[in-house]
């Protein structure tokens, strides 16, 4: 696990979703916004009716502040967070949007509050691909599902990369490639965990067999297990633009 931050870094950078039913996105986005800006928060919160997805830094008190709010309201209050630190904030600005998907696969069957895709923790993983192989002895393969660019930042070593340029291509990409797979346990990751929610769903539906999903991400991964196995520096959609496995900003590495 990543020891605590320097004394610099005073910027707290967290990173979380959640799939739950959100029937009142007019009302809770001032809510939402009011909460943020009280607690001088810059970056961007999505609302949907399946759920929050939302990427914001500040001091750590405000972070904190900001949480309580939210992690008040029940539908949230087992919200859980990734955390990162940063000299600066990464961010402009402070939006909040209402979109139709917090994250846009345009498969509205697919929904991850009703149905889960298993897991694999950072600890496991790590040992898997140290042995090559998963405890059952099949062949793992690392399915990256984020897009082109954020793979040439860096990615598992020996990763299956099908150069889609955003997440929407993903669901055709599987199906053109799903022989790609056989006999193999899969395990399919993203940056925080969001993509892969539905990704592994699909794979699933799709008739992939030993499906898994990467339990928070390639940043838990970090922050876990100090990145094993991992080529590069993750991309971020900030001013941070990638984080080694020490979570630090390109600029502090």
């Amino acid at each position: 696990m990543r020891a605590a931050p320097a004394a610099t870094e005073a910027i707290a950078n967290i990173a979380a979703y959640k799939f739950v039913t959100l029937d009142d996105t007019d009302e809770l986005r001032p809510r939402v916004r009011d909460w943020a800006q009280a607690a001088g928060l810059k970056g961007t919160v999505l609302l949907a009716a399946e759920g929050i997805n939302l990427f914001l830094a500040g001091a750590q008190a405000g972070i904190a502040d900001f949480l309580g709010h939210l992690r008040a309201d029940p539908r949230f209050a087992d919200l859980e967070v990734k955390v990162s630190h940063s000299d600066s904030v990464p961010f402009g600005k402070l939006l909040v949007k209402i979109k139709r998907e917090i994250i846009r696969m345009n498969h509205p069957a697919i929904r991850p509050e009703e149905r889960r895709a298993p897991s694999v923790d950072a600890h496991t993983l790590a040992r898997w691909l140290a042995a090559g192989v998963d405890d059952a002895g099949r062949p793992v393969a690392m399915l990256d599902t984020r897009n082109d660019f954020e793979v040439d930042a860096g990615t598992f070593e020996g990763a299956i990369d099908w150069r889609i340029q955003r997440f929407t291509q993903f669901p055709d990409a599987l199906l053109r490639h799903r022989e790609q797979l056989a006999g193999k346990t899969v395990v399919s990751f993203c940056t925080g965990g969001i993509r892969c929610e539905k990704a592994a769903l699909f794979m699933q539906d799709a008739g992939v067999d030993h499906v898994y999903q990467l339990e928070g991400g390639i940043l838990k991964y970090f922050e876990e297990t100090g990145g094993p196995g991992f080529k590069g520096r993750c991309f971020v959609f900030d001013g941070r633009d990638t984080l080694g496995p020490d979570l630090a900003p390109a600029a502090c590495a």
